[in-house]
């Protein structure tokens, strides 16, 4: 059987793996080199993935970038805009509690379904130049020296650079070596909102919850609702119970569920590797994520341009594998890992000091404007701590 040679093949086609499709599409394309870039994922889509669905600011700017405009903000159900609903209003309760309602009176952020926005990333990627191969399984992937051989059950395929973007417990971020340092575990209901959906079409709500580091969420969006908590991996039953609670506090329970699904999210130790070879790990994948709110989607998406763009750039030059991940290294460090670590501080004072975070953010302008400005994109938590007086009340909250 013939062997399908490409420059670059991405393993995994969530928003980490459609960004870097199109990134390295876009980056050949500039560079006057028609790069064949192939972009694989398991599953037919739409498929159904677990997730909040909430857009930030830095997640709406690639999407800027890919679409050439922002995506529309009217909910829609037709899966050619990626977006359900937009968010002006935040309600906040402490393990169900002290219940506050903060109006931005702008928008905080968009929420989107999963199987929606994971589509028209992938349309995107086409569109950029990258063949959308899916369902393909990749069934064995064996490094060399000049590519990498895939086994895939669309035949044999060889790719001078590979992106890693088949999840946290993929086969390439294991044989990446991607080391996790805190695993934590994410239970979600998807819900038909009925009657309530007027009543959610422009709030969520966060509860910062009972277990250390732990809160819950209601996103909406549109005829849905996603409700959800996150909790350290290795109390199951609590943070059933956690959803449990979460949904009757906050008037849920009665709803018709839509789906039922958990998941692990994995962060990575500040020293894991991201590459190894040919291969760069992005998104979940190489345990990109932000500690703190295990904010995801941003992290997938910005992380896979920066591969993308990385591995164009080293077969249009013909670098060594090496030089290629240096490069992606060097990027991430100047962009997202300093966010990690200012996430990793936070987490500590949250866990300890939960409710000073939920005085903070509901009673203080401070601490609204602060996280207005974390949602919008205005600020990020690395240039937020390195303010002295941030860094001075994360100190004192984690003693």
């Amino acid at each position: 059987m013939a062997i399908e040679e490409y420059d670059v093949v991405v393993v995994g086609s969530g928003p980490a793996g459609a960004a870097a499709a199109a990134a390295a599409a876009r980056t050949g394309e500039a560079a006057g080199a028609a790069l064949r870039v192939a972009l694989l994922d398991r599953l037919a889509f739409p498929r159904y993935k677990t997730c909040g669905g909430g857009l930030i600011g830095p997640t709406l700017g690639v999407l800027q970038g890919l679409a050439g405009e922002l995506p529309t903000d009217v909910p829609v159900r037709t899966g050619t805009a990626p977006t359900r609903a937009t968010i002006t209003r935040a309600s906040f309760t402490h393990r169900g509690r002290r219940r506050v309602v903060r109006d931005a009176g702008e928008r905080l952020l968009l929420t989107a379904a999963r199987p929606e926005l994971d589509a028209w990333l992938a349309a995107r990627a086409a569109a950029a130049g990258a063949e959308f191969l899916n369902p393909c399984t990749v069934r064995a992937v064996r490094p060399g020296p000049d590519v990498v051989r895939l086994e895939t059950d669309l035949g044999p395929m060889s790719a001078r650079a590979v992106i890693a973007a088949d999840g946290a417990s993929g086969r390439l971020s294991r044989l990446v070596g991607v080391r996790v340092g805190h695993v934590d575990l994410g239970l979600e209901v998807e819900l038909e909102a009925g009657p309530l959906a007027s009543a959610w079409a422009d709030r969520i709500h966060l509860d910062w919850g009972p277990l250390p580091g732990s809160y819950g969420w209601v996103f909406p969006k549109g005829d849905t609702l996603t409700v959800g908590v996150i909790a350290e991996r290795g109390r199951p039953v609590e943070t059933r119970a956690y959803l449990r609670d979460l949904l009757r506090q906050q008037g849920l329970a009665g709803l018709r569920v839509v789906h039922d699904s958990g998941h692990l999210t994995r962060c990575r130790v500040p020293d894991s590797p991201v590459a190894a070879g040919r291969v760069l790990a992005v998104g979940d994948a190489a345990g990109l994520l932000e500690p703190w709110t295990r904010e995801g989607i941003s992290f997938a998406l910005r992380s896979g341009l920066l591969a993308g763009e990385a591995a164009a750039h080293g077969v249009v030059a013909e670098a060594s594998p090496a030089a290629t991940a240096a490069a992606y290294e060097l990027a991430l460090g100047q962009e997202l890992l300093p966010e990690m670590a200012a996430g990793r501080a936070c987490l500590q004072a949250f866990e300890r000091r939960p409710g000073a975070f939920h005085a903070l953010i509901t009673r203080t302008p401070a601490g609204w404007r602060g996280f207005r400005r974390l949602t919008t994109g205005d600020t990020t938590l690395a240039r937020a701590a390195r303010h002295r007086v941030v860094r001075l009340g994360l100190g004192l909250l984690s003693r």
